[in-house]
Order: structure tokens, then C-alpha cells, then sequence
């Protein structure tokens, strides 16, 4: 045939298969119950302006496992939407003068077009963004209906509050005393706050982590730790010379007889009666009250404390224990008073060390050994009780029994399961967030939750940001309403953001839906999601509200699952080379990565780089994209520059998904090579002739390898892809099975038949990695049925079986020659193939064969001496 190849052009090529697509509604969902159903979900973006490479790595990944899905034959739902509600909008409009929901939708739009030049095979039908009425009304129904459950809540209490963003932070959100997102210096304040129950769920919760077996260990770990289930006890002191009693939690009875002193919070209610007439402790309590208390940052911190001039009375020994205000304990943990045991904590010791408080030993390591040496650190592990009287002898399991049993007598104990998870406080104090749906009867004070016929409470629309206050809470028109004809104010806080996104996997089961938060028929066909892919930055907060969200939704009879995530991949960060140049003012400006020119070592190190302007740079190394170090990658640059295909191909084949990803421009050009010569070789084949029809019976040993790599291939691919989730290594296994067809040239019915099927799967393996390129190679094979209907490859069991197998020829341990046997040869044939070859006939002689030793299909090794 005669030779008309047409150049590869990703640029012509992909908006074409993409108008295909788009007009075809190719990846268009509906329920069908004759077919096993797949829900394939990545973690929502919020619309910010532009896409990043992390979202791009996020879903190259979804798109990969959603199209291998299709392939297998199932019905897959694969939805998109906006997780729009937040911040930067309302930051955005002070610095731009427009309004929050203009800016949003604005960026939805033109985030939308990078979505779809990116080729995902999303079904755009069932789109959401959070931040319209009708996506919100829904969860401002749901949450009045927990409010009539009990499961809501208002109280007072002290939170982080950022003085930059005017808004309260989660203790997560604080890091290093910092806000997490603006850098400000956290402060505490006392407001009232809403909060939702978790803690009612805490034990289903922790309980139904070990369904989880499709989430990767180290987040079910981290969950864990979050919940932070512990059995004690709950002692009550009584305060010296006063009826005041305060009670401290335990995990550590059997160190009861230890204790030398109690720290409080300095928000304890024991602490305001204290400082009436103590200035100097008054002053303590307020530093104490607006420091960071951030978990980290209690854990590092240095360790003060203030006697209060209170003592407890120790309810066994009767002996007065004094009573410090320490900076350490803070009331929403626990009780807000610990009881201290020098001996056998190290804070406490270090506390105590500080603070010239005696430190008693009442555990040892075992009956037989002295007292543990507490000159330089306390004894923290489970021991024998010693010192500690009527218990002294007695291990940990008996101590604690022993001890707890006697409190309770005495009546000031009780045993409690405790837990570290805190009700979720879902109020923020700002503007682009959803309305929290309740009303405060003026005359009466009574609180209610908005009707649902008045449903959704829509934000005002044209409103001035400023950046200090909510406009919410100075718009009388809007927060002033009636209740059943009684006048009626409105709550001015908005939802936490993370209310939406715990619950819009259930609304893409039928985004259209008028009537109700969602199809229950349809969300008990979808759900649960059978693959979640997203950041390891989530693995608390999203994934654990969106878990107890979806048992408040199957406690209300809308879901009758347990869990919303099957399966969970969390994919790594992406990293790329920093520069920077330093001014005359010693000022370091940085400089984009596309923008440097770096030269190298003989091992590829970089040894200087200069920028266009001629700026020697320094290289910062390899660190996570920010928009701070001035390394980010623009994805719609790559994609205008190399193609859709390109780029999705080096994100998936860089690194392991779960691992961070090298952002290296040779890779991306590495990446495009490949393609253009995967277009060469099908249109080499197509040039070459005809599909033929495969005779088994005539295939040449040759053809025969080439069909077993093939299969072979097939195998591990599907494995990689469905299992493993290596992505990786599928694509270097296709890479390797395309080195090795490419040395099969013959023309012959036989060799066309065998390349032609090598081809054909290939291209149908590839498809869910490189989709816009395969679509047009899967016609161009003169394929007449749609590639994205197709059906995944199935191994062939016959072609995996080997005529011949290669055996290594070792002598004395060294490899010396590679003999060919049947799979099955005997044991004593295989050894005699292996005495005849040159190699071992060369290497043995004039020598005596000592013995020879065979490893099934593997190696035969020959010892000489």
C-alpha cells in the first residue's frame, strides 16, 4: 500500500474528539439495573480561577479508573461540580470590587472549559455547585430536622478566631499559632457557636473504620487517632476549705497514689474565684487564653503554670495536693483539670521539675526491681504499683481494676469511654457560605428553625464586603423576619464549608432533583461511591464529616448504607524545581521553573541556572508548586503546548499515584515522543495492509512469543490498572510489549494477524490513559464499533502457556549461559541440556562435576571442582 502517514497534531485532534464526545453525551449516566453499577468520584475543586497540576494529577487518575470501568462493561457514573462556597471569594472581591457569586460563577465557567480540554469523561449533566440556592436548600432543610433530633446545637465557647479573616478556626486549622491561610497570629474569643453531635457517632465510627479495607491503612490510622477512644475513669476532688468539687479524667488509675499536684485550664471554673484578689495570676490566665493551643503546638511549647492557692483533697490519702493553673490544659479537651503524676508522665515532669513540686515513684518495672531512676525523665510504661500501699504489687490490668473499683465505692468515680473527637462547630462569621436556617423569636427568645416553605434563606446578592464584618450582620432587611406573625431575627453565621462537601455525593445521584435533598431509589442504586480519589490533606476533616453525614442521612431513612467510600486513593503532591534571584535589597525573586536555564552535572544534577534577563539563579530544589515560590505549572499551557494526551500520560506514568510527582520538562517531551511514535507505528501497520483473520495454527515461534507478551501483558495491565492501581507500571508494561511488537515487520497473513490484535488491544489498554489519540488509532485500525463501548481485553489462557521457557546455566554460581526447555521437561533432562552447552563444557573442563542442582523453571547449577 502505498505510504500517506499524516503527521501526529494533538492540537487538531483533541477538540475534535472532544466535540465528539460532548455531542454525543458519550459519557452521559443512568440507572440500570441489569448492569453492575461503578461510581467513580474525585474530591470536587474549588473554583479559584484556574486548575492547577494537582488537580490535573487528581483527575488523570479518576479518568483512568472511570474509562478502564466502562471497558469492563460496567455503568459508571463519573460526576463533577464546584465546592464553591469559601474565602478567597469574598477576598477576591474586596481586592477586585465585584461581588462573591460573580467572581464564583466567572471562574466556574472558564474552570469548566480547562476541565473538558483536559479530556475526562465526566458526566456534565449532573453538575453542582454549592454555592446556588438550590444545591443549599436541601441542607438547610436537613439541618432543621437535626435540630428537632437534638442533634444541634448552640453554646458559648472559646474558639480561634483569625483577626484577618474575621472568622473561627478548627484547631487543625491553626498552625504554629498561625492562621493556616492568611499566616495571621491566631486569638481566642468566647462567641456563640453551632455545633453538630459527631461525638454521638464516635464509637460507630471508630467502629466501622475496619469496614474500610479499601482505604489505605494510614488514613484509617489517622481517623483513629482523631476519634481517640480511651477507657478510664472519671475521678471527682473535693477543693480544700470549700463544697467546690471539679472532676479530672483518667487513663492511668494505677498511678492514682502518685499524684503531687493538679493542672487546670485557666478558663476552669475554678479559676475565676481565684483571681478576684490575684492580679499577678489574672494576668497569667489571659496570656495563657491567647496563646496557640493547637495540638502540635501544646505538645512543643514551654510548659508554665501559676498556683492558684487552692488545694485538693486526694480522696484515699486525704493528703492536700496543690492546684496550678498550667498553660498546657485547655477546657476542650477533657475536663479542663488533670490529675499530675510526675513519676510517670513527662510533661508533668517536666512540670513538676520546674515548679520544685515533689515527685513520687509509685510504678517499677517488675517486683523483683527497685524504684525506677527519675533523675532525668519520668517512668511512663505499665509496671508493678509500688509505694502506692494496699495496691503495691499489683500490674497494671489489676491496679486499675483495684483502684477504680474503690473510687466507685467511695462514690467520686465512675468508668467512662472517652473520646478526643469534638462536636463539629459548623458557624462561620462571613458572608459566601451557606445561611445557617434558624430564627430567634425577638419576644420571646425561643430559637426555631426556618419553615421549609420560606426555604431556601438565600444570601442578599448585591452586598459590600469589607473584610472586617459579615454584611449579613448590618443587613436589617434581610436578617429581620417574622415567624408566625411574631417579629423574628435571623442568624447572621453561615455554614463551615465542609457541610456541603459532606454530602454532595448523594445529591449527583439526581442533581435535578425539586422535591427532595435527593432521589432515595437513585442514591441506593449509586451509592455507595466505589472510588474516592483525592489529597491526604482531607484524610480528617472532608472524609471524616462526610462518613458521619452519611449516617445521619441512613438514620433518616434517605441512604441504607453504612459508608459513602468504598475505595479510597490518595494521590501525592507535585513538586517542581524553585529558582530565585536575589536583588540589591537581598530580596529573593522567584522565577518559574519554564523561565530558568539550568546546566547540569554527568549524574543530571543542577549545578546554576540563569534566567532569561541573565540573573544567575539559585535552585531552591525540588519542592511542592505554590503560587509563593513561583513554580507552578500552568496546565493550560502544557495542554496548548504538547496536548491533552501528553500531559496525562507523564502524571501517570512519572510516579506511583500515591507518591509525589517530579514535575521534569524532559519527561513531558519523553512522554509526547512516545505518542508521536505510537501514531507512527499504527499508521505503519495500516500502510502495511488489512486486518486479517487469526489462524492459531500458523503462527511461527516468533508470533507465538510476541502473542504470550501480549497476553502476559493483558494481564498485568488489567491487574496494575484494577487492583494494584499502579498506573505506572501498566504504562512501562505496554511500553515494553510496543518495543517488542515494533521487530515484527513480516507481511504475511500470520504476522498481520498477530500484529494487527497487538495493536487493537494496545490502543483499547491505553484508551483510559490517552484517550483523545486512541479514539482516532482505533478507527484509523479500521475498526467500525466506538472505542469508548468497547470491552477491556481479556487474556488468552492458551497464549499464556510457553512452548519453551529460558533456564539460567550457573556455574559454581555464576551465570555463564540461557538454555530453552519445555515448561514441563524433567529434572534430568534439563541438567543434561545444560552439561552440553559450550559455556559449561568450557568452564568444567578439567574439572570433576560435584553435583548439579536444579530450581524449576528457573536455573540449573553446576558445581565444578
Amino acid at each position: 500500500m502505498a505510504d500517506n502517514k499524516v503527521a501526529y497534531n494533538p492540537q487538531e485532534i483533541e477538540p475534535e474528539v472532544q466535540k465528539y464526545w460532548e455531542e454525543h453525551q458519550t459519557f452521559r449516566a443512568t440507572e440500570d439495573k441489569n448492569k453492575e453499577k461503578y461510581y467513580c468520584l474525585v474530591m470536587f475543586p474549588y473554583p479559584s480561577g484556574r486548575l492547577h497540576l494537582g488537580h490535573v494529577r487528581n483527575y488523570a487518575l479518576g479518568d483512568v479508573i472511570a474509562r478502564f470501568n466502562r471497558l469492563l462493561g460496567k455503568n459508571v457514573l463519573a460526576p463533577i461540580g464546584w465546592d464553591a462556597f469559601g474565602l478567597p471569594a469574598e477576598n477576591a472581591a474586596i481586592k477586585n470590587n465585584k461581588q462573591p457569586g460573580d467572581w464564583t460563577y466567572e471562574n466556574i465557567s472558564y474552570m469548566k472549559g480547562q476541565l473538558k480540554s483536559l479530556g475526562l469523561s465526566y458526566d456534565w449533566a449532573r453538575e453542582v455547585a454549592t454555592c446556588r440556592p438550590e444545591y443549599y436548600k436541601w441542607e438547610q432543610k436537613f439541618f432543621g430536622e437535626l435540630y428537632k433530633k437534638g442533634l444541634v446545637y448552640k453554646k458559648v465557647s472559646t474558639v480561634n478566631w483569625c483577626p484577618v479573616d474575621n472568622t473561627v478556626l478548627a484547631n487543625e486549622q491553626v498552625e504554629n499559632g498561625c492562621c493556616w491561610r492568611c499566616g495571621s497570629k491566631v486569638e481566642l474569643k468566647e462567641i456563640p457557636q453551632w455545633y453538630l453531635k459527631i461525638t454521638a457517632y464516635a464509637e460507630e465510627l471508630l467502629n466501622d473504620l475496619d469496614k474500610l479495607d479499601g482505604w489505605p491503612e494510614r488514613v484509617r490510622t489517622m481517623q483513629k487517632n482523631w476519634i481517640g477512644r480511651s477507657e478510664g475513669l472519671n475521678i471527682t476532688f473535693k477543693v480544700d476549705g470549700s463544697d467546690d468539687t471539679f472532676t479530672v479524667y483518667t487513663t492511668r488509675p494505677d498511678t492514682f497514689m502518685g499524684i503531687t499536684y493538679i493542672s487546670i485550664s485557666a478558663n476552669h471554673p475554678l479559676v475565676k474565684k481565684c483571681c478576684e484578689n490575684n492580679p499577678e495570676l489574672e494576668a497569667f490566665c489571659q496570656e495563657c487564653r491567647t496563646q496557640k493551643f493547637a495540638e502540635a503546638d501544646l505538645a512543643t511549647m514551654e510548659k508554665k503554670g501559676m498556683a492558684t492557692g487552692l488545694y485538693a483533697i486526694h480522696p484515699i490519702t486525704g493528703r492536700k495536693v496543690p492546684i496550678y493553673v498550667a498553660n498546657f490544659v485547655i477546657m476542650d479537651y477533657g475536663t479542663g483539670a488533670v490529675m499530675s503524676v510526675p513519676g510517670h508522665d513527662q510533661r508533668d515532669y517536666e512540670f513538676a521539675k520546674k515548679y520544685g513540686i515533689e515527685i513520687i515513684p509509685v510504678i517499677k518495672e517488675s517486683k523483683e526491681s527497685g524504684d525506677p531512676d527519675l533523675s532525668e525523665h519520668a517512668f511512663v510504661e505499665h509496671g508493678i504499683a509500688c509505694h502506692s500501699g494496699e495496691f503495691d504489687g499489683m500490674n497494671f490490668e489489676e491496679a486499675f481494676k483495684a483502684i477504680a473499683d474503690k473510687l466507685e465505692s467511695m462514690g467520686c468515680a465512675e468508668r467512662k469511654v472517652n473520646y478526643r473527637l469534638r462536636d463539629w462547630g459548623i458557624s462561620r462569621q462571613r458572608y459566601w457560605g451557606a445561611p445557617i436556617p434558624m430564627l430567634t423569636i425577638d419576644e420571646t427568645g425561643e430559637v426555631v428553625p426556618e419553615k421549609d416553605e420560606n426555604l431556601p434563606v438565600e444570601l442578599p446578592y448585591d452586598v459590600k464586603i469589607n473584610g472586617v464584618i459579615s454584611p449579613l450582620k448590618t443587613d436589617e432587611k434581610w436578617y429581620k423576619t417574622t415567624y408566625e406573625g411574631k417579629s423574628a431575627t435571623r442568624e447572621t453565621d453561615t455554614f463551615d464549608t465542609f457541610m456541603e462537601s459532606s454530602w454532595y455525593f448523594a445529591r449527583y445521584c439526581s442533581p435535578r432533583d425539586e422535591k427532595e435533598m435527593f432521589d432515595k431509589d437513585a442514591a441506593n442504586y449509586w451509592l455507595p461511591v466505589d472510588q474516592y480519589i483525592g489529597g491526604i490533606e482531607h484524610a480528617v476533616l472532608h472524609l471524616l464529616y462526610s462518613r458521619f453525614f452519611f449516617k445521619l442521612l441512613r438514620d433518616a431513612g434517605m441512604v441504607k448504607y453504612d459508608e459513602p467510600f468504598k475505595r479510597l486513593l490518595c494521590q501525592g503532591m507535585v513538586l517542581a524545581d524553585a529558582y530565585y534571584y536575589l536583588d540589591e535589597k537581598g530580596t529573593k525573586n522567584w522565577v518559574n521553573p519554564l523561565d530558568a536555564f539550568p546546566t547540569r552535572d554527568d549524574k543530571g544534577n543542577i549545578v546554576s541556572a540563569v534566567d532569561k534577563e541573565g540573573h544567575q539563579l539559585h535552585h531552591e530544589g525540588m519542592i511542592k508548586m505554590s503560587k509563593s515560590k513561583a513554580n507552578g505549572i500552568d496546565p493550560e499551557y502544557m495542554v496548548k503546548m504538547y496536548g491533552a494526551d501528553t500531559v496525562r500520560l507523564f502524571m501517570l506514568f512519572a510516579s506511583p499515584a500515591e507518591l509525589t510527582l517530579e514535575w521534569r520538562q524532559s519527561g513531558v517531551e519523553g512522554s509526547q515522543r512516545f505518542l508521536r511514535k505510537l501514531w507512527s507505528q499504527v499508521q505503519d501497520l495500516v500502510n502495511a495492509g488489512p486486518k486479517v483473520t487469526l489462524d492459531k495454527n500458523k503462527l511461527t515461534p516468533e508470533l507465538k512469543k510476541l502473542r504470550h507478551e501480549l497476553h502476559v501483558t493483558i494481564e498485568k495491565v488489567t491487574d496494575d490498572i484494577g487492583r494494584r492501581q499502579t498506573f505506572n507500571t501498566a504504562i512501562a508494561a505496554i511500553m515494553e510489549l510496543l518495543n517488542l511488537a515494533n521487530k515484527c515487520t513480516g507481511t504475511d497473513e500470520a504476522s498481520m494477524a498477530v500484529r494487527y490484535e497487538v495493536y487493537n488491544s494496545v490502543i483499547i489498554m491505553l484508551y483510559p490513559i490517552v484517550p483523545h489519540i486512541c479514539f482516532k488509532l482505533w478507527s484509523m485500525l479500521g475498526n467500525t464499533t466506538e472505542i469508548d463501548t468497547e470491552t477491556w481485553p481479556v487474556a488468552d489462557k492458551e497464549a499464556l502457556k510457553e512452548d519453551e521457557i529460558t533456564i539460567v546455566v550457573q556455574i559454581n554460581g555464576k551465570v555463564r549461559a540461557k538454555i530453552s526447555v519445555a515448561p514441563n521437561e524433567d529434572e534430568e533432562a534439563v541438567i543434561a541440556k545444560a552439561k552440553e552447552t559450550p559455556e559449561a563444557q568450557k568452564f568444567t573442563e578439567g574439572k570433576q562435576i560435584k553435583k548439579s542442582i536444579y530450581v524449576k523453571g528457573r536455573l540449573v547449577n553446576i558445581v565444578a571442582v
